[in-house]
């Protein structure tokens, strides 16, 4: 991108957004104006794409609705997005999923999963050694007094 262009938009380009990736589960919060009423709708689907950088860049999020498809494609740094929610890891072997369009059903929405049964097992491992060593610190004072 020219460097003046970025230099310009650099102050529109939101520094907190959450990180996501091609093939996530998302829930995009939107504000959406209805005559002079305001609120926030969510539209919850599975991310097949994300394109462009800086203040261009977008992602596209597709969904089942009612048996048929329906993409929905949505600028990153917009101030419409409140907030974008990942409710599930996946490991995506493309960087776009295309291919999902021509799936139906439940195979329209099966992509592999983030296996982290491995985080979770060192999760629980570090926890028992946090316990055991405050276990071990509260007996030493009192091995001390004795």
């Amino acid at each position: 991108m020219n460097p003046i262009i970025q230099e310009i938009t650099a102050c529109q380009v939101k520094k907190d957004v959450t990180s996501f990736k091609v093939g996530d589960g998302v829930r995009v919060h939107t504000k959406v104006r209805e005559g002079d009423k305001e609120r926030v709708q969510v539209y919850a689907g599975i991310v097949i794409a994300r394109k462009g950088s800086g203040i261009h860049e977008t992602f596209t999020v597709r969904r089942l609705s009612y048996g048929e498809g329906v993409e929905r494609v949505f600028p990153v740094n917009s101030p419409n997005i409140e907030k974008i929610e990942v409710e599930r890891e996946s490991e995506a072997m493309k960087a776009r999923l295309y291919y999902l369009r021509r799936r139906t059903g439940k195979a329209a929405v099966a992509i592999k999963e983030k296996d982290r049964a491995a985080e979770i097992h060192a999760q629980h491992e570090a926890e028992k050694l946090a316990k055991a060593k405050a276990a071990a610190a509260a007996a030493k004072p009192a091995a001390a007094t004795s």
